[in-house]
Protein backbone atom coordinates (compact mmCIF):
# COMPACT_ATOMS: atom_id res chain seq x y z
CA UNK A 1 0.00 0.00 0.00
CA UNK A 2 1.15 3.56 -0.53
CA UNK A 3 1.40 5.99 1.58
CA UNK A 4 -1.13 8.62 2.54
CA UNK A 5 -0.79 11.97 0.62
CA UNK A 6 -3.37 15.25 0.37
CA UNK A 7 -5.90 12.88 1.97
CA UNK A 8 -5.78 10.13 -0.48
CA UNK A 9 -4.16 7.19 -0.33
CA UNK A 10 -2.31 5.56 -3.83
CA UNK A 11 -3.13 2.00 -3.79
CA UNK A 12 -0.79 1.12 -6.99
CA UNK A 13 2.66 1.65 -8.00
CA UNK A 14 3.05 5.06 -9.75
CA UNK A 15 4.36 3.26 -13.21
CA UNK A 16 1.48 0.37 -13.05
CA UNK A 17 -1.28 0.75 -15.59
CA UNK A 18 -4.19 1.25 -13.33
CA UNK A 19 -4.14 3.32 -10.42
CA UNK A 20 -6.43 3.56 -7.25
CA UNK A 21 -6.76 6.80 -5.52
CA UNK A 22 -9.24 6.64 -2.29
CA UNK A 23 -10.54 9.51 -0.16
CA UNK A 24 -12.15 8.88 2.94
CA UNK A 25 -14.93 11.09 3.35
CA UNK A 26 -18.02 12.47 5.50
CA UNK A 27 -19.54 11.81 8.88
CA UNK A 28 -19.63 7.52 8.11
CA UNK A 29 -16.24 7.25 6.98
CA UNK A 30 -16.96 6.66 3.83
CA UNK A 31 -14.34 5.49 1.05
CA UNK A 32 -14.89 6.43 -2.29
CA UNK A 33 -12.77 5.20 -5.06
CA UNK A 34 -11.41 6.76 -8.44
CA UNK A 35 -10.13 3.88 -10.84
CA UNK A 36 -7.57 5.35 -13.20
CA UNK A 37 -6.59 4.42 -16.25
CA UNK A 38 -3.21 5.77 -16.49
CA UNK A 39 -2.81 5.71 -20.30
CA UNK A 40 -6.06 7.70 -21.52
CA UNK A 41 -6.96 9.08 -17.84
CA UNK A 42 -10.36 7.79 -17.86
CA UNK A 43 -11.64 7.64 -14.17
CA UNK A 44 -14.38 5.73 -12.95
CA UNK A 45 -15.74 7.12 -9.53
CA UNK A 46 -17.12 4.33 -7.30
CA UNK A 47 -19.80 5.45 -4.72
CA UNK A 48 -19.52 9.06 -4.96
CA UNK A 49 -20.42 10.79 -1.30
CA UNK A 50 -20.77 13.38 1.00
CA UNK A 51 -18.17 15.96 -0.10
CA UNK A 52 -17.69 16.19 -3.98
CA UNK A 53 -15.38 19.43 -3.84
CA UNK A 54 -13.03 16.86 -2.47
CA UNK A 55 -13.45 14.34 -5.46
CA UNK A 56 -13.27 17.27 -7.71
CA UNK A 57 -10.25 18.88 -6.63
CA UNK A 58 -8.45 14.98 -6.37
CA UNK A 59 -9.39 15.10 -10.29
CA UNK A 60 -8.45 18.36 -11.75
CA UNK A 61 -4.84 18.03 -9.51
CA UNK A 62 -4.15 14.66 -10.95
CA UNK A 63 -5.58 15.97 -14.53
CA UNK A 64 -8.51 12.50 -14.42
CA UNK A 65 -11.53 12.62 -16.72
CA UNK A 66 -14.32 10.58 -14.95
CA UNK A 67 -16.05 9.26 -17.64
CA UNK A 68 -18.26 5.98 -15.32
CA UNK A 69 -19.85 6.24 -11.98
CA UNK A 70 -19.61 2.39 -10.02
CA UNK A 71 -22.06 2.07 -7.11
CA UNK A 72 -22.04 -0.78 -4.86
CA UNK A 73 -25.29 -0.50 -4.27
CA UNK A 74 -27.89 2.62 -3.27
CA UNK A 75 -28.12 3.45 0.47
CA UNK A 76 -28.28 7.50 0.44
CA UNK A 77 -24.52 6.99 1.88
CA UNK A 78 -23.01 5.79 -1.14
CA UNK A 79 -24.57 8.04 -3.23
CA UNK A 80 -25.36 11.47 -2.30
CA UNK A 81 -22.21 13.23 -4.83
CA UNK A 82 -23.70 11.54 -7.89
CA UNK A 83 -25.36 14.56 -8.79
CA UNK A 84 -22.80 16.86 -8.29
CA UNK A 85 -20.54 14.60 -10.71
CA UNK A 86 -22.81 15.12 -13.18
CA UNK A 87 -22.89 18.23 -13.60
CA UNK A 88 -19.42 18.38 -14.28
CA UNK A 89 -18.26 15.19 -16.56
CA UNK A 90 -20.58 13.42 -19.33
CA UNK A 91 -20.02 10.39 -16.72
CA UNK A 92 -22.13 7.21 -17.49
CA UNK A 93 -23.97 5.41 -14.49
CA UNK A 94 -23.62 1.74 -13.70
CA UNK A 95 -25.55 -0.58 -11.12
CA UNK A 96 -26.81 -4.02 -11.31
CA UNK A 97 -30.39 -4.65 -12.43
CA UNK A 98 -31.51 -5.94 -9.45
CA UNK A 99 -30.38 -2.57 -7.49
CA UNK A 100 -31.87 -0.23 -10.31
CA UNK A 101 -35.37 -1.99 -9.09
CA UNK A 102 -34.42 -1.80 -5.81
CA UNK A 103 -33.18 1.76 -5.05
CA UNK A 104 -36.07 3.11 -8.31
CA UNK A 105 -34.34 6.02 -9.02
CA UNK A 106 -31.68 5.00 -10.78
CA UNK A 107 -32.59 8.06 -13.09
CA UNK A 108 -32.48 8.02 -17.22
CA UNK A 109 -30.59 5.10 -19.36
CA UNK A 110 -28.14 3.57 -16.62
CA UNK A 111 -26.26 0.68 -17.70
CA UNK A 112 -27.35 -1.86 -15.87
CA UNK A 113 -25.29 -5.12 -15.07
CA UNK A 114 -26.00 -8.73 -13.82
CA UNK A 115 -22.67 -9.47 -12.37
CA UNK A 116 -19.89 -11.82 -14.29
CA UNK A 117 -19.47 -8.65 -17.18
CA UNK A 118 -16.71 -6.90 -17.68
CA UNK A 119 -16.49 -3.43 -17.79
CA UNK A 120 -13.41 -1.39 -20.38
CA UNK A 121 -11.52 2.01 -19.04
CA UNK A 122 -9.26 2.30 -21.48
CA UNK A 123 -6.74 -0.37 -21.17
CA UNK A 124 -7.93 -1.79 -17.65
CA UNK A 125 -10.55 -3.92 -17.35
CA UNK A 126 -13.42 -4.17 -14.10
CA UNK A 127 -15.21 -7.36 -13.35
CA UNK A 128 -18.66 -6.76 -11.98
CA UNK A 129 -19.66 -9.25 -9.27
CA UNK A 130 -23.22 -9.23 -7.98
CA UNK A 131 -22.76 -9.76 -4.49
CA UNK A 132 -26.14 -9.52 -2.55
CA UNK A 133 -26.65 -9.47 1.13
CA UNK A 134 -26.84 -5.61 2.20
CA UNK A 135 -28.92 -4.77 -0.49
CA UNK A 136 -30.18 -7.09 -3.55
CA UNK A 137 -28.47 -6.17 -5.99
CA UNK A 138 -25.16 -4.82 -4.38
CA UNK A 139 -21.89 -5.05 -6.37
CA UNK A 140 -17.93 -5.65 -6.05
CA UNK A 141 -15.67 -4.12 -8.18
CA UNK A 142 -12.69 -6.09 -9.05
CA UNK A 143 -9.49 -4.33 -10.67
CA UNK A 144 -6.99 -7.29 -11.36
CA UNK A 145 -5.80 -7.86 -7.75
CA UNK A 146 -8.56 -5.45 -5.98
CA UNK A 147 -12.10 -6.10 -4.80
CA UNK A 148 -13.81 -2.64 -4.03
CA UNK A 149 -16.18 -4.63 -1.80
CA UNK A 150 -18.24 -1.48 -0.61
CA UNK A 151 -20.67 -2.11 2.26
CA UNK A 152 -20.58 -6.34 1.41
CA UNK A 153 -17.54 -7.05 3.07
CA UNK A 154 -15.28 -4.51 5.62
CA UNK A 155 -12.15 -5.28 6.83
CA UNK A 156 -13.15 -7.99 9.22
CA UNK A 157 -16.71 -7.11 9.22
CA UNK A 158 -19.72 -7.11 6.95
CA UNK A 159 -22.66 -4.71 6.35
CA UNK A 160 -25.58 -4.86 7.95
CA UNK A 161 -28.68 -6.89 6.94
CA UNK A 162 -31.26 -5.18 8.88
CA UNK A 163 -31.22 -2.23 6.56
CA UNK A 164 -33.82 -1.84 4.02
CA UNK A 165 -33.17 -4.53 1.42
CA UNK A 166 -30.81 -6.45 3.27
CA UNK A 167 -31.11 -10.52 3.42
CA UNK A 168 -28.81 -12.07 6.16
CA UNK A 169 -29.34 -15.58 4.40
CA UNK A 170 -28.19 -14.05 0.76
CA UNK A 171 -25.17 -12.63 2.92
CA UNK A 172 -24.04 -15.87 4.17
CA UNK A 173 -23.96 -17.62 0.63
CA UNK A 174 -22.03 -14.16 -0.83
CA UNK A 175 -19.48 -14.11 1.66
CA UNK A 176 -18.78 -17.97 1.35
CA UNK A 177 -18.44 -17.87 -2.36
CA UNK A 178 -16.03 -15.22 -2.23
CA UNK A 179 -13.99 -16.94 0.74
CA UNK A 180 -13.59 -20.06 -1.36
CA UNK A 181 -13.86 -18.09 -5.42
CA UNK A 182 -11.48 -15.30 -4.59
CA UNK A 183 -7.02 -15.86 -4.88
CA UNK A 184 -6.06 -15.37 -1.08
CA UNK A 185 -4.03 -12.54 -2.52
CA UNK A 186 -7.39 -10.09 -3.29
CA UNK A 187 -7.02 -7.23 -1.45
CA UNK A 188 -10.17 -6.16 -0.32
CA UNK A 189 -11.16 -2.40 -0.64
CA UNK A 190 -13.66 -2.04 1.68
CA UNK A 191 -16.57 1.15 2.09
CA UNK A 192 -15.96 1.95 5.27
CA UNK A 193 -12.93 3.08 7.41
CA UNK A 194 -14.30 0.59 10.14
CA UNK A 195 -11.49 -1.23 11.27
CA UNK A 196 -7.88 -0.97 12.91
CA UNK A 197 -6.75 -1.26 9.16
CA UNK A 198 -7.81 0.55 5.63
CA UNK A 199 -7.45 -2.82 2.96
CA UNK A 200 -6.46 -6.57 3.96
CA UNK A 201 -5.95 -9.92 1.88
CA UNK A 202 -8.82 -12.43 1.37
CA UNK A 203 -6.62 -14.52 3.10
CA UNK A 204 -6.30 -12.41 6.36
CA UNK A 205 -10.25 -12.09 5.79
CA UNK A 206 -10.21 -16.01 5.85
CA UNK A 207 -8.18 -16.13 9.34
CA UNK A 208 -9.69 -13.25 11.12
CA UNK A 209 -13.17 -12.14 9.75
CA UNK A 210 -15.35 -13.87 12.22
CA UNK A 211 -18.62 -13.83 9.30
CA UNK A 212 -16.54 -16.07 7.69
CA UNK A 213 -15.73 -18.29 10.85
CA UNK A 214 -19.70 -19.96 10.71
CA UNK A 215 -20.26 -22.73 8.64
CA UNK A 216 -24.08 -23.02 9.25
CA UNK A 217 -25.87 -20.60 7.92
CA UNK A 218 -28.48 -20.18 10.77
CA UNK A 219 -25.17 -19.34 13.33
CA UNK A 220 -23.91 -16.96 10.97
CA UNK A 221 -27.70 -15.37 11.02
CA UNK A 222 -27.90 -15.46 14.44
CA UNK A 223 -24.35 -13.80 14.73
CA UNK A 224 -25.03 -10.87 11.91
CA UNK A 225 -28.72 -10.29 13.53
CA UNK A 226 -28.09 -10.16 17.14
CA UNK A 227 -24.91 -10.89 18.45
CA UNK A 228 -22.15 -8.88 16.67
CA UNK A 229 -23.55 -5.71 18.24
CA UNK A 230 -23.50 -7.20 21.37
CA UNK A 231 -19.84 -8.44 21.36
CA UNK A 232 -18.59 -6.19 18.64
CA UNK A 233 -17.71 -2.25 18.15
CA UNK A 234 -15.38 -0.97 15.95
CA UNK A 235 -12.63 -0.30 15.00
CA UNK A 236 -12.68 -3.87 14.35
CA UNK A 237 -9.97 -6.42 14.24
CA UNK A 238 -9.06 -9.78 13.41
CA UNK A 239 -11.33 -12.88 15.39
CA UNK A 240 -9.90 -16.23 15.89
CA UNK A 241 -12.80 -18.66 14.97
CA UNK A 242 -13.20 -20.00 18.48
CA UNK A 243 -13.77 -16.40 19.65
CA UNK A 244 -16.58 -16.05 17.28
CA UNK A 245 -17.93 -19.14 18.12
CA UNK A 246 -17.53 -18.37 21.81
CA UNK A 247 -19.72 -15.42 20.98
CA UNK A 248 -22.71 -17.01 19.66
CA UNK A 249 -23.37 -19.17 22.98
CA UNK A 250 -22.25 -16.61 25.50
Amino acid sequence: MGSIENGYKLMNNLNAPTRIHTLELGPMENFIYLIEDTKTKRTAVVDPAWEPLEILKLVEQKKLNITDILLTHSHHDHINAIDNILLEFDAELHLTHTEAEFWGQAGTHPSLHYGGEFLSLGDTEIEILHTPGHTPGSACYKVQNQLITGDTMFVFGCGRCDLAGGDPNQMFDTLNKMKNDLPAATEILPGHNYAVKTTSSMQEQAEGNPFLHFAEQRDFVNFRMKRHGQVRQSPYDAVAKACAHEWLHD
